[in-house]
């Protein structure tokens, strides 16, 4: 049986452990959605700079491709977003 003083020795390093763990968990969270923000910003911006390499070669007055590629560019980071949060 351990003595009061190992017992409690023991259990502060116990507690310590736990709290290790919780903020690991929010450091792993944290580094998963910025990431994820990151990616999304990267392929809107992909999206908007294309559309808009390919309406200035064309040069029509209306930007189409900026306006299509930037819809499709939301709608592929949404999808990617949803995709990447529902696996676990």
């Amino acid at each position: 049986m351990l003595s009061s003083p190992e017992r409690a020795k023991w259990e502060n390093l116990h507690l310590q452990m736990k709290i290790n763990k919780k903020s690991k968990d929010y450091l792993n969270s944290y580094a998963r959605y910025s990431s994820l923000a990151m990616q999304m910003g990267l392929i809107i911006a992909g999206g908007i700079i294309g559309g808009y390499l390919i309406d200035n070669q064309i040069n029509w007055k209306f930007p189409l491709f900026t306006v299509m590629f930037s819809f499709l560019s939301v709608a592929l980071a949404i999808y990617i977003a949803i995709k990447d949060l529902t696996k676990k």
